[in-house]
């Protein structure tokens, strides 16, 4: 790509004509992500409102689709990690997030936990072990005063306020666990999100609500909690879930929240993510 190309090409955006506009603005979009430093560099160096307005524009569909590619391929992937799906979504909101210092936080408590940790504890001791570090020394919690703000499925904002939602709190969870080969995973509950340990598939020896700093209970309380929203117990219900549902589960609620606020552009992109993954 040559830079005098692109600059001829940007220079054109304020183009009143709305046909050669929508021509350079998939010209500079065949470019990829490369042209993004370009296109900001611009931005902060303009003060027409009509040229910053499409240069946002451009800016966002190429990050957008970036992320549809990066969700696609977390999709295809064996591992499909859940702080990695996380990610992901993050960068929906925070395209600029740095990754590394979330992954980093996760390993720092990860071998913090390792340390207390040894094989002749039980299941109900390995979660006390885990809820210590987690709800007690780091301080994360259930965010009940502002349950439904998208920024508690955030990832990053979630480990920067210690503050979230059960699938993001539960994401953290689970992916610690899965570090730690301690089997502990999420359970597709609706209207809500939970944890089992489960040694065995679709054997669960209890259950974790991490909304109440990882409480333990037992499927009878499903059968309550199921009672009272009027819903059929289903297998689903009650045994471990994919990560993939875990992720889906998280951009349905941002769907959910975004609506509740009127954000309709912001419904209807995420509506495609979650796609993706069906």
């Amino acid at each position: 790509m040559q830079n005098t190309e692109l600059r001829a090409l940007i220079s054109l955006l304020d183009d009143p004509d709305a046909n050669i506009y929508n021509e350079i603005k998939r010209k500079i979009i065949s470019y990829g992500d490369e042209v993004i430093p370009h296109l900001e560099d611009v931005w902060e160096n303009s003060f027409d409102h009509v040229l910053q307005t499409r240069i946002e524009d451009i800016i966002h569909h190429l990050q957008f689709d970036s992320i549809k590619k990066g969700l696609a391929n977390w999709k295809n992937s064996p591992e499909k990690d859940l702080i990695e799906g996380a990610i992901i979504i993050a960068k929906y909101q925070y395209p600029d997030l740095e990754d590394q210092k979330i992954r980093d936080y996760i390993n720092l408590l990860t071998q913090e936990i390792w340390l207390e940790l040894n094989d002749k504890l039980t299941a109900l001791e390995q979660v006390k072990v885990l809820n210590k570090f987690i709800f007690e020394i780091h301080h994360f919690y259930g965010n009940t005063k502002n349950i439904n703000s998208p920024r508690n499925s955030y990832i990053n904002n979630v480990i920067e306020s210690k503050k979230g939602n059960p699938i993001t709190l539960g994401i953290i969870y689970v992916a610690i666990c899965k570090k730690l080969n301690i089997p502990i995973y999420g359970v597709d509950v609706p209207a809500h999100f939970i944890l089992a340990y489960a040694e065995i598939p679709r054997h669960v020896l209890f259950y974790i609500n991490v909304f109440n700093k990882g409480t333990v209970f037992s499927n009878f309380d499903i059968d309550k909690f199921l009672e009272q929203l009027k819903k059929e117990p289903k297998e689903e219900y009650y045994i471990p879930c994919t990560n993939t549902i875990i992720i889906q589960r998280l951009i349905q609620h941002l769907v959910y929240t975004y609506d509740n606020l009127g954000y309709i552009d912001k419904k209807e992109e995420l509506m495609e993510l979650l796609e993706i993954l069906s």
